[in-house]
């Protein structure tokens, strides 16, 4: 059971952390990651918050998994609500760049910060994101290579997220370039193999709290 707390505490860290990446690179108003323009360019066509924005495209795009019949983790959920919920009580004291020097820095520190926040993310095993699950998903279905489907995906995301009135800049080929590159900085740097994760799907954790919940036998 302490092991499983201590998983649940990293997964809920790193989200938290990764909300925090994002609030800093949206703050810093030199353009979005792909994702990020398209969360913001909806939530402001619809006159919702931003984490609002994230919550509704990870449900619709979760539904879109689970019909590719892609496993859905604790994790999955936690995903799709947490760092919503998390993004909007951050921006709401997090101050905005004021400068274009200013706002490179607070970009690089929001990808630095979330690329811990993945690594405690992934270290968890609860399984992955809605996103990187649809990603993972076409690649299977498709038979396409894994970065081409996500490059099609952000690429996507990007464009309508664009059209909707979403930011796109500096900031934006910044996250293209250094986002990668600090994920595996960052792994390096804690001695993290992620393909070496052996992650548990939502079924998984059902069986495993019930079993802990079941009266011991003799």
């Amino acid at each position: 059971m302490k092991t499983f707390l201590r998983r649940l505490a990293s997964l809920t860290w790193g989200l938290l952390l990764y909300s925090l990446g994002i609030a800093l690179t949206l703050n810093a108003q030199i353009g979005y990651a792909p994702w990020d323009t398209f969360h913001v360019g909806l939530a402001n066509t619809l006159q919702i918050s931003i984490g609002t924005s994230s919550i509704g495209v990870g449900l619709v795009i979760m539904t879109i998994t689970i019909v590719l019949k892609e496993k859905v983790g604790l994790g999955s959920i936690m995903n799709m609500f947490a760092i919503g919920l998390f993004l909007d009580v951050i921006l709401l004291v997090l101050p905005r760049a004021t400068s274009l020097v200013s706002g490179i820095l607070m970009l690089v520190a929001g990808l630095l910060v979330i690329s811990f926040a993945t690594y405690f993310y992934i270290a968890s095993g609860f399984g992955a994101g809605p996103r990187d699950s649809l990603m993972v998903a076409l690649t299977r279905k498709s038979g396409l290579p894994i970065g081409l489907c996500r490059v099609v995906i952000e690429g996507l995301a990007l464009f309508c997220g664009w059209r909707l009135g979403g930011m796109v800049g500096l900031g934006t080929i910044l996250s293209a370039l250094l986002a990668g590159v600090f994920v595996q900085f960052t792994f390096q740097l804690l001695r993290f193999d992620a393909t070496g994760v052996q992650h548990e799907t939502l079924l998984d954790t059902f069986y495993y709290l019930k079993e802990l919940r079941s009266p011991r036998r003799n």
